[in-house]
């Protein structure tokens, strides 16, 4: 019998319980998968929470590497024994097995880990999506980055940088902002005592930026419209201090015309194609030495709540990744 972690009711970390999960075989269509690593995410908290409510009992994670150990009929993606990972799709990534569409399958080169490859597939697809195509960075743009020094932040601050932008990223602590600033962060700022609206104005001579990327919501949310210079962007991916209350659209006509969009990763890599090239791309980029995937954290995957802890408590940088 395989064991998972389970949430059986919604609440704080708490509800996650070390169980026996029965598996099964695949079906037409989907793989199973050996997990060797699980990816941590905030996403994850959000479906612990309910914020993002799953059918109960339910197993939470989006993302993982491993194994394949079963093919069920049809599957022409994968293969039994190669080395895979994902991101996305239906939650259930902390489970020592599952079962997974093998389209969502991506395969793992041999110089990129099973646990690098945990660490960075959701957050650096992620970064691909936010960078490459929702609002496409290029040489001599100036970003704003908010958590620049949490998964996908040290990610995507070293990619833009990458690009050519200057990176202006938000963090919590001076202790964050040398993170940030040693993965391409240019400008970090300590939000907890300086007013990042006034100091963004100031970095850009007034102009502002053309683009926020905004993962913490409802705390950042005017402060992010605010930065922006007139027809930029605002991309509002997360919610990590708590869902962006309604708002009047006017707002935005009023602060300079601006755009926003509300993006997610499976819309982005819905089709396979898109999958493999952001993954190619990404692992391009990591390959390269270009962008390093911060593993700051190793825990069992029996203590999954442990790593909500930390997670929720702010006090982490870079990835944890959970080890069945």
């Amino acid at each position: 019998m395989t064991m998972a972690i389970r949430i059986h009711a919604t609440g704080g970390p708490e509800v996650l319980r070390w169980e026996e999960a029965p598996v099964g075989s695949p079906g037409r269509g989907e793989a199973r998968v050996r997990h060797t690593a699980v990816g941590v995410n905030f996403i994850d908290t959000y479906h612990r929470t309910g914020l993002y409510p799953l059918e109960l009992p339910a197993t939470v994670g989006m993302e993982g590497a491993g194994v394949v150990v079963a093919v069920g009929a049809g599957v022409a993606e994968v293969t039994v024994g190669q080395r895979v990972a994902y991101a996305g799709g239906a939650p259930g990534a902390y489970a020592e097995e599952r079962l997974i569409p093998a389209h969502r399958l991506v395969p793992l080169p041999d110089d990129v880990s099973d646990v690098q490859a945990a660490a960075m597939m959701l957050k650096g697809l992620t970064a691909h999506y936010l960078l490459r195509r929702t609002y496409p960075v290029k040489a001599g743009d100036t970003i704003l980055l908010h958590a620049a020094a949490g998964g996908v932040g040290l990610i995507a601050c070293q990619w833009a940088k990458h690009l050519g932008a200057t990176v202006i990223g938000t963090v919590g602590s001076d202790e964050k902002a040398a993170v940030a600033g040693a993965h391409g962060c240019d400008h970090a700022i300590v939000y907890t005592r300086e007013d990042f609206v006034a100091r963004v104005q100031e970095l850009t001579g007034g102009r502002g930026v053309p683009v926020v990327y905004d993962s913490v919501g409802r705390s950042t949310w005017e402060g992010s419209l605010d930065c922006l210079a007139p027809l930029g962007l605002m991309v509002s991916y997360g919610n990590a201090s708590g869902p962006v209350p309604p708002f009047a659209p006017g707002i935005l006509a009023a602060k300079g015309s601006l755009f926003l969009t509300r993006p997610t990763l499976m819309t982005y890599t819905a089709r396979r194609e898109d999958l493999l090239a952001a993954a190619a791309e990404l692992f391009t980029v990591v390959r390269s030495g270009a962008v390093r995937v911060e593993v700051t954290g190793r825990l069992p995957l029996a203590e999954a709540a442990e790593a909500h802890r930390a997670l929720e408590s702010r006090r982490t940088t870079g990835s944890i990744v959970l080890l069945p």
